[in-house]
């Protein structure tokens, strides 16, 4: 739901969106992400990728740990397919759930006097609206602010009619839409520091306050407040944090492919010693890298690599919040050809409403070949079956598989999506330009290391150690993680306290 139309790479990138996570001074903040799957594979892929269209748009107070957000997750992701989680804005606070987009820069929320603003959510989350002048510690940004200008190059911002007011206004790609203004305010955080202890702190962020909302957003369905915009455009949070010295820039998740859902979100680059890298393709407004070619059992099918090169009408992008995964248009047939060719004497293949099947009473991982993504710089992404296929149906013991990559008919988009990110975990080193994964058991903790002031390096034992449970049902539990934190207190500059 996030990707907004912007000249340059015109692509509609869907995107599903978790939560902020912060830090002090370059130690690692965490979320902890939940997502449940149901228990039928129903869902037609066509309600996928619909879906998937509509989405393709101071300080720290304390001094180290974890930083941790209560989460819930969603019932029948194949229909809703999103991680959110709560953020608290304001003095007093009031808490907002939103998503988490990789695919576009800015966080805002539903503001009090929005038309079209849902007020009821099929995900059984209680809606708030943001208020500015309900909180003391809320400013307007106006035309003149620096970091309004900033946004203006990225095409985040805009200074419109004579109020000389910070506004947005973000079209996505099914014609719904959100427009608002900007303002200045706290947002609250919980930083874990062992398994019996948190402090509260606070910084201060620029987010939008949404005054209009069309199209999908304006349905209560899978309603949020909101839409918490990861990229790496300098209106995004990392960006206005990490530019600030109050948190690394990078950062790292792991989402669970398993029935329970789940997944680990964290401020820091996670430390596993199997990860790849890749570099970013450099001044994209989104996570673009270089795919070079695709392998299945081993062999590079025959596709031009001016196939996946970047250009304004062409490229690869990661996107954690694509449900499914879209391979560009000139390289899908030869794709799902190998695969049927591979199969063909242990499954029948079949055609559901566009969508090349099989149908197979054998385990998928015993029949189905290992594709490997094979990007610049030798990293690889090796995709099991169940990181290509999608369960549609099962009946006396024979099931329906289908490919889950899609192709965008006249595009040559390549979108990796949930279904090829998840079981594993994936840096995003915004530092250092590349982005990095490992396959990995994401209900497992994680090492997280940042570098600080100092030089040195620091490590956080962060992972999922209990059950969020749903934050509606229990809105005033704190998620305790079990964690231990080697640090080294650094000096805080009072300058930091404002942009």
């Amino acid at each position: 739901m996030a990707a907004i139309v912007r000249t340059g790479v015109s692509v509609v990138v869907a995107v599903m969106m978790i939560q902020v996570a912060t830090v002090l001074c370059g130690f690692p903040a965490k979320l902890t992400l939940e997502r449940a799957f149901p228990t039928n594979h129903g869902v037609e892929l066509a309600q996928l990728r619909g879906r998937d269209r509509i989405r393709h748009g101071r300080i720290l107070q304390s001094s180290g740990g974890v930083i941790d957000f209560p989460v819930a997750g969603t019932y029948d992701p194949f229909l809703v397919g999103l991680y959110y989680t709560k953020v608290q804005l304001g003095n007093p606070p009031k808490d907002f759930f939103v998503q988490i987009d990789t695919g576009s820069d800015v966080l805002w929320v539903s503001c009090n006097s929005c038309s079209g603003c849902p007020e009821t959510s099929g995900l059984q989350i209680q809606l708030n609206f943001f208020d500015p002048g309900s909180s003391s510690t809320a400013s307007l940004v106006s035309c003149s602010d620096q970091i309004c200008a900033v946004g203006v190059q990225s095409s985040d911002s805009a200074c419109l009619g004579q109020s000389n007011q910070c506004a947005y206004v973000f079209q996505y790609g099914d014609g719904s839409g959100t427009s608002g203004y900007y303002v200045m305010d706290m947002i609250h955080l919980d930083i874990v520091v062992d398994s019996a202890m948190t402090t509260n702190s606070s910084a201060s962020v620029m987010f939008g306050c949404s005054t209009s909302q069309t199209g999908d957003l304006t349905k209560s369905d899978r309603a949020i407040d909101g839409i918490f915009g990861f990229g790496q455009q300098d209106l995004s949070v990392i960006s206005q944090l990490s530019s600030r010295g109050l948190a690394p820039k990078v950062f790292s998740h792991c989402l669970k492919g398993d029935d329970s859902g789940g997944g680990i979100l964290v401020l820091g680059e996670i430390v596993e010693p199997n990860v790849v890298y890749t570099p970013l393709v450099p001044s994209q407004p989104h996570y673009n890298l270089n795919l070079q070619s695709i392998s299945v059992n081993g062999r590079v099918l025959p596709i031009n690599p001016a196939v996946f090169a970047t250009s304004n009408s062409q490229g690869t992008i990661i996107d954690s919040g694509t449900t499914l995964a879209y391979l560009a248009e000139e390289a899908y047939d030869t794709f799902v050809a190998a695969i049927t060719n591979t199969v063909s004497q242990s499954t029948q293949s079949i055609v559901l409403r566009g969508n090349q099947c099989y149908m197979t009473s054998s385990s998928i991982s015993d029949i189905f070949p290992l594709v490997s993504l094979n990007f610049a710089g030798g990293a690889s992404l090796v995709l099991r079956p169940q990181d290509y296929l999608i369960q549609q149906s099962s009946v006396s013991g024979t099931t329906v598989w289908c490919v889950g990559f899609q192709k965008i008919p006249g595009q040559g988009i390549t979108i990796l999506g949930d279904l090829v990110l998840k079981d594993k975990i994936f840096i995003y080193d915004l530092a250092n330009q590349r982005i990095g994964w490992a396959n990995y058991d994401c209900s497992t903790s994680v090492n997280v290391s940042t570098a600080t002031k100092t030089g040195k390096s620091e490590f956080v034992n962060a992972g999922q150690l209990s059950d969020s449970g749903s934050v509606q049902n229990q809105p005033n539990r704190v998620i305790l993680l079990s964690i231990l934190v080697l640090f080294v207190k650094l000096s805080i500059f009072s300058g930091f306290l404002h942009l």
